[in-house]
């Protein structure tokens, strides 16, 4: 199948995620031109000079306005997607965003709005969407191998490292939770899992020992009941020691249905480097210099792994997919918008019910949930 349309491609945003995603297009053949944005000048220059990109500018309309641009990249901080989602929705471009959507409930649903409004073929950035073992996992649900699903259990460990340096980019920090920011995922890859079923009450639980020095929460816990009885409950803990061997995300997924059992684990741990030489990874963020790690669990940066100076793994193969989708029309696996704002609404929902210690009616209103933040 050829190429129906080229890609020009404007990454705004230019950190780490957005660095991936334009050394991908880089070696993509079907991205004819790209244009890179991001406040941080020095950043951006650095980035246009690595992936040979076509024009910087700090000024993400400017980007928008180019002639060449028919798709857009939002790589930005969570708290600063609204205003160039919204820019790029209303031209009319196809719409790659970082998750969350939005930070903000009212913010989430603009977008939404503008999205659909436009017309425009917007996706999420859920990677873990894109890895062998879950695709494998979603095919067998949707053939029916273990009946219907009415029990899912749901773990997620992190290292601190993610949280503080989320949070250390910004002082409005009050909706960057452990479930807004890192819980979305695994919360995604379960409702994605099933498919169908629609969330009706939740109750849940935090706790903050150890990460309310930098404003957010360590854990939250909690449980869905959904319309048609399923149970699923759904925990994150990111405030494990920075010397924690696992580089992000440690995941847990047992799904039980009327005709058998799916047991996922997605902890890394039978890939184990221990040296005496310290390693990297995570996140740190400039100024902040954890304690050395000399034991890492291999293959668990949620991205995926360098090697010959390209990065392999999930990240990888779905920006491919999103530009293939793109250019030519192909389906994807890809979270859409409204898997997004669906999201957002329900992590959110769990910090309410969590900070009432009472449990919460679906869907949630964006006035409470904003009102009590």
């Amino acid at each position: 199948m050829g190429v129906k349309k080229e890609i020009g491609l404007a990454v705004i945003g230019c950190g780490t995620i957005g660095r991936i995603r334009a050394m991908i297009a880089r070696d993509y053949p079907g991205v004819g031109w790209i244009g890179l944005c991001d406040v941080n000048k020095s950043l951006g220059e650095k980035l246009k000079a690595d992936c040979e990109a076509d024009y910087f500018t700090t000024d993400f309309l400017e980007l928008l306005n180019r002639p060449e641009v028919n798709a857009v990249i939002i790589a930005t901080d969570e708290n600063n997607h609204a205003a160039p989602t919204m820019a790029a929705a209303e031209r009319g471009f196809a719409l790659f965003i970082e998750k969350p959507l939005a930070t903000d409930a009212h913010e989430s649903q603009a977008i939404l709005d503008a999205i659909e409004k436009a017309g425009v073929d917007a996706v999420l950035g859920y990677t873990q969407r894109f890895r062998r073992r879950f695709l494998t996992v979603k095919e067998k649900l949707i053939t029916g191998q273990i009946g219907d699903v009415h029990s899912v259990v749901t773990r997620a460990f992190m290292n601190r490292m993610v949280p503080i340096a989320t949070v250390s980019r910004t002082q409005n920090r009050r909706n960057l939770t452990p479930m807004v920011v890192s819980g979305t995922h695994s919360l995604d890859m379960s409702l994605w899992l099933m498919e169908g079923k629609v969330p009706d009450t939740v109750y849940a639980r935090s706790t903050d020992k150890v990460l309310s020095r930098w404003g957010t929460k360590d854990s939250t816990f909690g449980i869905f009941t959904m319309q048609d009885g399923t149970i699923f409950s759904m925990n994150i803990c990111w405030a494990l020691p920075e010397v924690w061997p696992g580089s992000v995300y440690g995941l847990e997924i047992g799904i039980v249905g009327t005709e058998g059992v799916i047991d996922i684990e997605d902890t890394h741990r039978d890939l184990v480097l221990a040296s005496n030489v310290a390693q990297g990874g995570g996140y740190v963020p400039d100024g902040y210099h954890p304690p050395a790690r000399h034991v890492d669990f291999l293959t668990s940066y949620p991205p995926g792994d360098l090697h010959m100076g390209q990065l392999w793994g999930p990240m990888r193969e779905e920006t491919v997919s999103w530009y293939q989708r793109v250019c030519m029309d192909m389906p994807t696996p890809h979270a859409t918008a409204q898997d997004g704002h669906r999201n957002l609404i329900l992590t959110m929902a769990m910090d309410l019910s969590a900070r009432r210690k009472t449990e919460i009616k679906l869907p949630a209103s964006i006035d409470e949930l904003m009102a009590e933040n």
